[in-house]
């Protein structure tokens, strides 16, 4: 499974780039399908003003999580909990036929 990390409008540094491999790797225990994955930081005019979009290409669509919050590791863990369930769900809608 391949991880990649885009940061619009900023430079995220290596500490951060290292958390989310970290933490995004482990998504691919709930389902071996998984392609590669794509995480898109943002930073955003509002009060939570970090975004992440998770998106992880399987078999039959892309699955796609975005979440916002204060700080760039809160949202990733936000989104990764979030995929978690839905790479679950979605593994067992494909096997159910």
């Amino acid at each position: 499974m391949e991880i990649r990390v885009k940061s619009l409008k900023f430079d995220a540094d290596q500490k951060l780039l290292d958390f989310i491999e970290k933490k995004v790797s482990k998504i691919e225990r709930f389902d071996e399908t998984i392609t590669d994955v794509e995480v898109a930081l943002a930073l955003l005019e509002k009060p939570d003003n970090k975004s992440v979009k998770l998106q992880a290409h399987v078999p039959g669509g892309n699955l796609v999580i975005e979440r916002s919050a204060k700080t760039f590791e809160e949202a990733v863990n936000d989104c990764v909990d979030a995929m978690k369930e839905k790479l679950v769900r979605n593994k067992e809608k494909r096997y159910e036929v």
